[in-house]
């Protein structure tokens, strides 16, 4: 009979190796209390350890699970904000630290849907299976990671195209006051994007349920609701729901342009998908700040605004890039929107935006009225990409475009009130007047970059010259026509070279003229 002598060794050995096999990992997290609560703000105290922007679970006594924002960490307590039922949540409540901030779900299967700000849907469509998910508060890539702006990002309007070019990659700003056209920019350059292997995400901020409604059956309506998703946090949405709207939009985003059409991360053989982010609009968005900084005691600073809230908005369109070969190549493209009081666009949120961006597009009141829409004020407007972002056909026929149509409205305002000009005068204003006919387009008609290029070639050309001015628009569009039915080589040209030759130009200015001698005016 064998006997194992037992000692102190043995026993220890034995103890050890049956401690080693237990699972002895615990998953730690801070519980404190809610000791104030009020405008969805809480204060809560014993949570020493939590993060600035951590996700908090706020248990009710009803058994309710309620999520928050942790804000302010003060000395003694946090401020937080919740992000779902305030009224769940009372005094004395338990709160929990869960390690994480904020994420968001992402997907193709989101494609076509319309979620709120925690990617959960609110479309009635039933619930999305996630790819994966992505931090809504995420570091803008590092310029090594980045390229330039080189390819463009059509929008189908004719007056943007020519002369304030958007590229892929770019942030282009929408400003102008209430009512002047910018939510149908955005939605004409989405509807544009159709078998353009583009995503386009649409972040509604503070708007009316009804509005959100009505641009998601627009979009329906076009066909361009299979590569789109909305983001919306409504006006009857809290404030911090806003205020992560815009910052869900974009991760939403770089979920498809980080990752390839497989979903593993992008690189040269795997390329990232291009994506084009509308957040409408972020003069909501920091009221939304402003109203949740005000609330946690934070110190107003220039219009009551915190002094952060440049901060928030430049770190949110930083995000927007076009990433180098070796990331997968992928682009975020950013299109803000702005609502200005009266055209000033020298207040707070305007300038702050417009020095963070590349460019803006300025739609004013007036011209709107006058029926000159798109109203945009070529003056004023400006993109700092130029020409990288678009074809050289464009290049070659709009290259002094801007030019001339400015100069057009400042001799127009300065001739109104004389009679005698001289005929250099009079043709530029002729001119001008035409150009400026040339550039109306109705909404949700976006126009293929090659007949933008033959439209405005007719018109730098004077080919629309002897036109009354009321027939131009009609001229356009019935010259499109001509030349899809009868001489469809000629886009197809322009489609491949991607210039005006001396060949396309001869065969171009032979069917202009052969459809200026069918065309009737109107009398």
């Amino acid at each position: 009979m064998l006997v194992t002598e037992i000692t102190a060794q043995s026993i220890d050995d034995a103890l050890r190796k049956q401690l080693d096999a237990l699972n002895t990992s615990v998953e730690s997290r801070e519980v404190g209390t809610v000791i104030q609560i009020g405008d969805g703000i809480a204060r809560i105290d014993g949570l020493k350890d939590a993060m600035a922007g951590e996700l908090l679970e706020f248990v009710g006594q009803s058994g309710r699970t309620v999520y928050g924002l942790a804000q302010n960490l003060e000395e003694d307590e946090v401020g937080a904000v919740l992000l779902g039922d305030v009224t769940a949540i009372k005094e004395n409540d338990q709160v929990r630290t869960t390690g994480r901030i904020v994420e968001v779900p992402s997907g193709r299967e989101m494609l076509g849907r319309v979620v709120n700000p925690l990617g959960m849907p609110i479309d009635g469509k039933g619930p999305i299976k996630a790819e994966g998910t992505r931090p809504v508060e995420f570091k803008a890539p590092g310029v090594i990671a980045r390229k330039p702006v080189h390819e463009p990002m059509q929008t189908g309007i004719l007056a943007i195209d020519s002369m304030i070019p958007i590229g892929r990659g770019q942030r282009e700003l929408i400003i102008g006051d209430r009512q002047t056209g910018k939510t149908a920019i955005a939605v004409d350059a989405i509807i544009n994007q159709k078998g353009k292997d583009m995503i386009c995400i649409y972040v509604a901020i503070g708007q009316k349920a009804s509005t959100v409604a009505g641009i998601v059956e627009t979009l329906e309506r076009y066909g361009a609701m299979d590569y789109t998703i909305v983001v919306a946090a409504s006006a009857s949405d809290s404030a911090p729901l806003q205020y992560i709207a815009p910052m869900a939009g974009a991760a939403i985003g770089e979920f498809f342009m980080y990752n390839g059409e497989d979903g593993k991360p992008a690189n040269a053989d795997n390329p990232g998908r291009h994506v084009l982010c509308i957040y409408d609009d972020l003069s909501k968005q920091a009221v939304a700040y402003r109203q949740m900084s005000l609330t946690l005691r934070r110190p107003p600073g220039r219009e009551a605004y915190p002094g952060d809230v440049f901060y928030l908005h430049s770190r949110l369109l930083e995000r927007a890039v076009k990433m180098n070969d070796e990331n997968g190549a992928g682009s975020l493209t950013a299109l803000p929107v702005i609502e200005t009081q009266a055209g000033d666009v020298s207040a707070y949120i305007p300038t702050n935006v417009i020095s963070i961006t590349d460019g803006q597009i300025f739609l004013q009141t007036d011209l709107f009225f006058q029926g000159q829409r798109p109203a945009v004020d070529v003056g004023i407007s400006v993109s700092r990409v130029g020409g990288s972002a678009q074809i050289k056909a464009m290049k070659q026929v709009a290259g002094s475009l801007r030019l001339d149509l400015a100069s057009y409205r400042e001799l127009q305002a300065f001739t109104q009130f004389g009679s005698d000009l001289d005929k250099a005068t009079q043709d530029q204003l002729n001119r001008g007047a035409h150009m400026t006919e040339l550039l109306k387009q109705g909404r949700y008609n976006p126009m293929p970059v090659e007949e933008q290029a033959v439209a405005i070639y007719a018109g730098g050309h004077g080919y629309l010259d002897d036109i009354p001015v009321g027939d131009v628009v009609r001229f356009r569009t019935e010259l499109l026509d001509y030349i899809r039915a009868s001489k469809p080589e000629i886009f197809e040209n322009i489609v491949k070279e991607q210039k005006f030759t001396d060949a396309i130009e001869t065969e171009l200015n032979a069917a202009i003229e052969a459809f200026k001698l069918q065309f009737s005016a109107t009398a």
